[in-house]
Formats: C-alpha cells, sequence, structure tokens
C-alpha cells in the first residue's frame, strides 16, 4: 500500500507506524521544524519519502525556503508541498499566498519536481495559477467539484482521496470518485487527521489507508487487486518513485 500524504510528525509513535505499515508514506512538511523532520525520517527509513513545502498557513510567521532548495536534491525528497492556497480562515493575506506559491511552483519547475496542493475556499485562484505552470502533481484532500476535479485533471493532476470518502457526509467526494477514472486517483491519510470510518475522531494513521481502498472498491465496483495495482501506480508515476 501507499499513502501518498500525511505528516508523520504530528503522529504519536511515529517508529511503529513506520515500521508496521507494508508500503511507502510520503510524509510532507508545512513549515521549518516539520521540513527539518521529513528530512530526518526519510532518510532513516526506506520505506518513507518527503516532499518539503511552506503551508500557506504559514505565510504570515517566519520561514526559511533555503531548507528547501538546499535538500531538494536528496533523493528521498520527491515533491514540493504541502503547498498552496487557504482563503478558509482570513483572505486578507491572499496576495502574500499566492507570491508564496509561485515562489514553490517555480521551485517545483526549476528541479522538475511533482507538487501537493492544499487549496481551501480558494479554488479557481488554486486553478488558474496552476494552469500557468506545466506540472504535475496531487491535489491534496480534494473538496471542490466534480467539474474542478476534471479541470485539474486535464491539467495533468491526480485527485487525492482520504477519510472523507468513508464519511456519511461525503457523499460528493464520493460521486467524484464514481465518476473519474481509477487512473485519476491517490489514495492519502493526512494523517494524523481525518481519519476514516470506523476511527473517525481518533488520531489517525497510514495504516488506515486500507479503509479507504475499501471504500474506493466498493464505489468503483473493481476489485481490490485492481484498485491498490492501479493506484499504487499512480502515485509511483506522479513522484518518479522507481
Amino acid at each position: 500500500m501507499i499513502d501518498s500524504h500525511c505528516h508523520l510528525d504530528c503522529c504519536s509513535n511515529i517508529d511503529e507506524i513506520i515500521k508496521s505499515f507494508d508500503g511507502i508514506i510520503i510524509t510532507s512538511g508545512y513549515d521549518d521544524k516539520s521540513n527539518l523532520k521529513v528530512i530526518e525520517l526519510v532518510n532513516k527509513y526506506s520505506n518513507v519519502y518527503g516532499t518539503l513545502g511552506i503551508h500557506p498557513e504559514e505565510v504570515d510567521n517566519k520561514y526559511d525556503i533555503d531548507i528547501i532548495t538546499k535538500n531538494i536534491n536528496n533523493s528521498k525528497i520527491i515533491g514540493i508541498g504541502e503547498i498552496g492556497l487557504d482563503y478558509h480562515y482570513t483572505s486578507e493575506n491572499k496576495d502574500r499566498q499566492i507570491n508564496l506559491f509561485k515562489l514553490q511552483l517555480d521551485i517545483a519547475t526549476k528541479y522538475n519536481l511533482p507538487i501537493v496542493v492544499h487549496s481551501r475556499d480558494a479554488i479557481l485562484d488554486t486553478y488558474n495559477i496552476l494552469s500557468s505552470y506545466k506540472l504535475k502533481g496531487t491535489i491534496h484532500c480534494f473538496s471542490s467539484s466534480l467539474e474542478m476535479a476534471k479541470k485539474f485533471i486535464d491539467l495533468g493532476y491526480k485527485i487525492g482521496v482520504g477519510g472523507v470518502v468513508t464519511f456519511k457526509n461525503g457523499k460528493k467526494l464520493r460521486e467524484i470518485v464514481r465518476e473519474i477514472s481509477l487512473n485519476d486517483i491517490l489514495t492519502e491519510t493526512d494523517s494524523p487527521y481525518l481519519s476514516p470510518e470506523p476511527f473517525r475522531g481518533k488520531e489517525n494513521n497510514s495504516g488506515n489507508i486500507k479503509y479507504i481502498l475499501d471504500e474506493i472498491v466498493k464505489i468503483k465496483k473493481c476489485s481490490y487487486e485492481e484498485a491498490i495495482n492501479t493506484i499504487n501506480n499512480n502515485c509511483l508515476s506522479t513522484f518518479n518513485i522507481k
């Protein structure tokens, strides 16, 4: 199995989670401290890969882009993220968010790396900006419409599907999974957040990826083997993992 997006630095029992997981974990940074932890973990564990980035909510805090660029040639650093736009709590810093987003997109372009995109209450700005770049990656924890999902897919992005697909109020995401191809889906836990049913409300971990896969199999009416093989290959090709 592959967990294409999580935050191991925020999890309890990190070593236990990694050692017990039969597959690949991709952990994403979002500020200076987490980026340094990502580097530590990818260097320590063979099945852990990482992405480095500054989250839009960090735009008004102190951050060091050099941590990203100085570690970009580490073979276990496979992308730029978690980056993007978030107007949920405020859009007063919109221009600064956009500038930070574009700065990191330029880094991804320079080093030919995929990106992990966060977009909350900012889907049109996110799409318009990404449409001016020629990058690939994943729209993490996708929460917009089927129409927008198809637009991002047309740009070359995968749709990140996590625990929300198992929620009772996850009808919109289940519709998107039903309507798009397995070739356009990546599975993610976003752990320690967004635990799938039956663990909603508890701390999430990469092992719960199987519950997300089970729901996708049920929605797509396909075999488990087809789902896991296709989605795993999507992730390996997106992040250029050999």
